[in-house]
């Protein structure tokens, strides 16, 4: 898992050391992500199933791309599809993807780069490996995140974000014994990049193996553990975990998680997505690609998508072109 890295983890400013008075967030629940298909066919792990909307409250979903390696003309994306009333964030940790949406945001990701869309009042937008590694296959694995927007902010102007990876904030332990990458929000004082309407963070660590990290945490954000990939623990009491499972916890001031002193060849280290953020507390009220208060606020969208007012596909990018435009 390449993502962002440095040749040496000891030149990287240092998470402080805890105090023995800090309250470590018991784990409340460990679920096993159920695997399935997205847009055209590329495999997901659905990370979020099974567990209570309070628990994931200002998150809505959560999907792991890959990890897969594609053979040539293999590698696919999503069809033009609407979004309305919250934030998605697609962050690349193998591969290349492309976006480009209605309201004329778009870029390419890799390695560590993370597209921000909010859909807000709502747009049109599509994700699709490039041409080129369509031909040539490859490795591809990321993940995308959806973020609820509060009532006030649900109709805001879309808005897009391109966040390099190099752009993240990088720290480690004090024992050097992880790579701590914050893509937005605030871990021990180093803030990520990333511009977000509900006070949230998000980061990516990677544990080396026999290596234990105690995070801080902000006390009145929740917070969700998901296993990228390899095997360690977490908690103080150790609850086993590996890839594709969720660890729930719940009050506190700081995590604690680990990595097996032994990995399997093809995950090295343990490698966590961690978010957290402040519950927003409203009624969430979601169908497919819509995610708003109440349900005459989703007919409506669904009103405005057919009548065309989400956006429209560039011209570019429509089916007579035979999809020869200018990518994303």
């Amino acid at each position: 898992m390449p993502a962002i890295t440095v040749d040496n983890v000891l030149v990287l400013p240092r998470l402080p050391r805890l105090e023995e008075s800090t309250t470590f967030r018991p784990v409340r629940t460990v679920t096993t992500a159920p695997t399935g298909f997205e847009g055209e066919g590329f495999p997901v792990r659905r990370a979020f199933a099974g567990v209570s909307t309070t628990d994931l409250d200002p998150f809505i979903h959560l999907d792991q791309m890959g990890e897969v390696d594609y053979a040539p003309g293999e590698p696919k994306g999503t069809p033009w599809h609407p979004h309305r009333g919250f934030e998605t964030v697609t962050y690349i940790i193998d591969g290349v993807f492309d976006h480009q949406d209605s309201n004329g945001g778009g870029g390419t990701i890799t390695d560590g780069d993370t597209q921000w869309m909010t859909a807000g009042s709502g747009l049109l937008h599509i994700e699709a490996p490039p041409e080129h590694l369509v031909m040539s296959g490859g490795l591809f694995h990321g993940t995308q995140l959806w973020v609820n927007l509060p009532r006030s902010a649900k109709m805001n102007p879309p808005r897009y974000q391109d966040i390099r990876g190099r752009e993240s904030a990088l720290l480690t332990t004090p024992d050097g014994g992880a790579l701590i990458r914050v893509i937005a929000g605030e871990v021990a004082g180093h803030r990520g990049p990333g511009s977000t309407f509900t006070p949230i963070t998000i980061t990516h660590v990677t544990v080396q193996p026999g290596a234990q990290v105690d995070l801080p945490w902000q006390p009145d954000f929740n917070a969700l553990v998901y296993v990228l990939g390899g095997r360690g623990t977490v908690g103080t009491d150790r609850r086993p975990v590996r890839t594709g499972q969720l660890a729930v916890h719940g009050p506190g001031d700081a995590l604690r998680f680990s990595a097996d002193t032994t990995q399997d060849s093809n995950t090295p280290a343990l490698d966590l997505y961690i978010m957290g953020g402040q519950p927003i507390r409203e009624p969430v009220a979601q169908y497919g690609p819509f995610v708003m208060n109440t349900r005459d606020e989703l007919l409506q969208a669904f009103e405005d998508f057919q009548a065309g007012r989400l956006g429209v596909i560039p011209t570019e990018r429509l089916p007579h072109t035979g999809g020869q435009g200018t990518r994303p």
